[in-house]
């Protein structure tokens, strides 16, 4: 076993042992057919099953390498971004180089969908795609850890305790993004542990730290190494979040009781709530690859956060939640639609009053952020 065996992407020799794993495994065939008619009544999915088996069996008998499992992913994100996007729009990718590989730190708003529609921006666009950070907590599921190691993602090993079974994992995981970036692959990662649920996207600078306890005594600094990354700041701005009356209750029961249980598989509804449900209008903009003199990780947050709030486009969700929050705000008219505002306002009023405010907070936060910076 090399020192990456446990936590890297599948390899081309071990793709067709995983689809007949995963194939044979009822909760994919499960999930599979959960998304393709979500629609139906449960009762129906059930009947599809075997039939949805029988169809994945025959779409993917060919697949033996991760290029052709990411040419079928593409596919299926395409449908995905035709069902519950408005429109999607790019920028910055006139900032990066063809052939390059680049460290993505991007914010966090959704488990899947974040590094989606960053490879999809570059998929789409002529650039290689990069293999994505996913934390263990999330792959409690076989199926869901096979489907993500087979689709380039690389395990963080979040739950790690003790201070050395720590240090050991975050210098591996250091280990294998200089390997990574090394050896010509992109790596996506985001800003922070667990998702922005208050709408503020910000970098913990441990994040910044973890990339450099792989370096040796003796080899780059802090400052060069960060320049030898690459890492360019990522912003992914959704109209609609789809978990945000899910993170509003989140945050209420935080608020009134002072901590959060989750129930079990509640982070699997989030991944297919964040799949499934509208977006609206989605942004996803490049920064400028990082460069110049870092004296310590707070510094390199700081620049990534300019740039992601520099960059972030806001949606009229953001200038109306800030509204609602705030009435005494001056919002240009013409950032508030008619039909845009009676669309949030109709999701709003699907919430529970006391979640409201929680619920706002995630759109008026990113209005706050960006006009105050």
């Amino acid at each position: 076993m090399t020192s990456f065996d446990d936590i890297r992407p599948f390899h081309d020799e071990e793709v067709q042992e995983t689809i007949k794993r995963l194939l044979g495994d009822p909760e994919f065939i499960a999930a599979i057919t959960a998304f393709k008619f979500s629609n139906w009544p449960k009762w129906l999915r059930k009947l599809a099953q075997p039939l949805i088996k029988i169809a994945l069996d025959r779409e993917l008998s060919g697949v033996k390498t991760v290029g052709q499992v990411q040419n079928i992913c593409s596919k299926y994100l395409d449908e995905v971004i035709e069902k519950t996007i408005s429109k999607i729009t790019i920028s910055g990718l006139d900032n990066l180089k063809s052939g390059q590989a680049y460290l993505f730190i991007s914010n966090h708003r959704d488990i899947v969908m974040d590094p989606a529609f960053v490879n999809y921006a570059l998929y789409h666009n002529g650039f290689e795609t990069a293999r994505i950070a996913i934390g263990d907590n999330l792959l409690q599921k076989p199926f869901v850890s096979d489907l993500m190691r087979l689709n380039k993602s690389f395990i963080v090993k979040r739950s790690a305790s003790g201070v050395r079974e720590k240090m050991n994992a975050y210098t591996s995981l250091s280990r294998y993004i200089h390997h990574s970036i090394q050896t010509g692959c992109p790596i996506w990662i985001a800003q922070r542990e667990g998702r922005a649920k208050n709408g503020i996207d910000k970098t913990d600078p441990a994040i910044i730290k973890m990339l450099y306890m792989g370096q040796k005594k003796g080899e780059l600094s802090f400052s060069d190494y960060i320049n030898w990354l690459n890492i360019v700041p990522v912003v992914i701005c959704y109209e609609y979040n789809p978990c945000d009356r899910l993170i509003a209750n989140e945050l209420y029961q935080v608020e009134q009781h002072g901590h959060y249980q989750k129930a079990p598989g509640e982070d699997i509804i989030s991944i297919v709530t964040g799949i499934t449900g509208d977006k609206g209008h989605v942004h996803v903009a490049f920064g400028k690859v990082l460069s110049g003199v870092f004296p310590d990780a707070d510094s390199v947050a700081d620049e990534i956060d300019r740039q992601i709030i520099a960059n972030t486009v806001l949606h009229t969700s953001n200038y109306i939640a800030a509204q609602q929050l705030d009435a005494t705000l001056n919002v240009d008219p013409a950032q508030l639609p008619e039909d845009k505002k009676a669309a949030f306002l109709a999701r709003l009023a699907q919430c529970d009053d006391t979640l409201k405010p929680f619920f706002l907070a995630l759109y008026a936060n990113t209005f706050l952020r960006k006009t105050n910076y």
